[in-house]
């Protein structure tokens, strides 16, 4: 296979039982593309990320990567495949640099190879200083690093991430999120779970929505605010002792108003308003009514409040 992987979803069905993990699930992931997977707990996610990488060979439907069945033997999918599961442990006795030799091995690199290739990724995941002492020592979010290490430790041209922000500190979300985005930019194609939606909305190309087994909408994430309806919202700030605010409740195009302090006030508006007409009626509204506006903000629904919106709960 060549660096530039695609990946393909047709009908992809699991149960466990009587649970139905995956329904028809059914998505694509472009070459270079980082796809962002998104949904509350036990919607399905790792199932299919595990199908993916051949853990369950199981299934209903079909998985293509560069159009070879997953299945197949002769697929060689494990050497372009990079893979950081949501739960991995390692031996506590083993250093770093073991375990990254042990791993590198098995993903086909060369001693050579990986005496060229540990040192580099160590200093891509920021991980030197701790090469050399054991696992047992180290914490969660540097454990979690070495997970991430060893997932691209080979050069791999897909890479598959359940939960890679997890039991990080905003710091290092960042650096992963940027080292993620570096990946794809250089043709690495990026498949990637995530609870923190922010950090999916701010590297993802598409994020496909996941419910109950079910894949609700795959788009970007302006696609997916506009498919689930959620509206905009214009924030008011006004002057302290300014006149109060006139009555927006019966005004076409606004859902409900929120005062959210004495002189903080979102106003929401339907998903079906028009943006700019709405505004313009909220701002004679407040000068006809003598109110002396210190902000008005147009406030764009977050990834977060869509996919709250629609799903519901916690993610």
């Amino acid at each position: 296979m060549s660096k530039s992987i695609s990946v393909k979803f047709d009908g992809v069905s699991k149960r466990y039982g009587d649970v139905v993990a995956l329904d028809q699930v059914s998505f694509e992931i472009g070459a270079g593309e980082v796809f962002g997977y998104i949904g509350p707990n036990g919607a399905g996610k790792t199932t299919t990320m595990k199908i993916l990488v051949g853990l369950i060979p199981s299934f209903g439907g079909s998985v293509f990567v560069n159009g070879h069945d997953v299945r197949a033997k002769e697929s060689g999918l494990h050497r372009v495949l990079g893979y950081l599961p949501q739960e991995a442990g390692f031996q506590e006795w083993r250093t770093v640099d073991s375990v990254l030799r042990t791993l590198g091995r098995l993903s086909g690199l060369s001693q050579q190879e990986l005496n060229e290739r540990i040192p580099q990724v160590l200093d891509l995941t920021r991980l030197s200083d701790v090469r050399y002492k054991r696992v047992v020592h180290l914490s969660g979010g540097t454990i979690q690093k070495v997970r991430l290490a060893q997932a691209i430790l080979h050069d791999p041209g897909l890479i598959v991430l359940d939960e890679p922000m997890s039991e990080l500190d905003p710091e290092t979300r960042h650096q992963v999120r940027v080292m993620i985005r570096d990946m794809a930019n250089k043709g690495t194609t990026v498949f990637l779970s995530s609870h923190i939606l922010s950090d999916v909305q701010d590297i993802a190309d598409r994020i496909g929505v996941l419910n109950h087994g079910h894949m609700l909408k795959v788009g970007t994430p302006d696609e997916l605010q506009s498919h689930f309806q959620v509206g905009n919202v214009v924030e008011v700030i006004l002057n302290r002792g300014s006149h109060p605010l006139p009555s927006f409740e019966s005004v076409d195009g606004i859902e409900r108003v929120e005062e959210m302090a004495s002189n903080r006030t979102l106003i929401h508006m339907t998903h079906q308003s028009n943006v700019d007409a709405t505004m313009g009626l909220i701002l004679r509204m407040l000068v006809q009514s003598g109110c002396q506006v210190r902000n008005l903000n147009l406030i764009r629904p977050s990834l977060e409040e869509v996919y709250l919106r629609f799903v519901g709960g916690e993610p």
